[in-house]
């Protein structure tokens, strides 16, 4: 027997074959404009003021707001990335099996 370790195939074409870049932007995309979009309702009051507004002494509403949009939009893009590629990974399967 020999020590050496046989060379495992590159994860590239499972990469593409699933779409992950695609799905990665739409899933940016998709973050990106949900967090800008609660952001602004939020900061703008696009229904009115709030009930029970407080002043926050560190950042302020607005950069607590902004942090929280940033959590939003990365945790979206995590969930639509991740649900379009198993999609991907389920039309792939069924095809394969045809």
């Amino acid at each position: 027997m020999t020590d050496e370790v046989p060379g495992r195939p590159s994860s590239g074409g499972l990469v593409q074959a699933l779409n992950v870049p695609r799905n990665a932007k739409l899933g940016v995309l998709s973050g990106v404009v949900l967090a800008v979009a609660v952001y602004l309702f939020r900061v703008l009051e696009l229904f009115g003021p709030f009930a029970g507004t407080r002043q926050y002494p560190i950042l302020g509403a607005e950069g607590w707001f902004l942090l929280l949009a940033f959590v939003l939009a990365s945790s979206t893009a995590l969930l639509v990335t991740a649900l379009l590629t198993v999609v991907s990974a389920y039309r792939l399967s069924r095809e394969l099996s045809r």
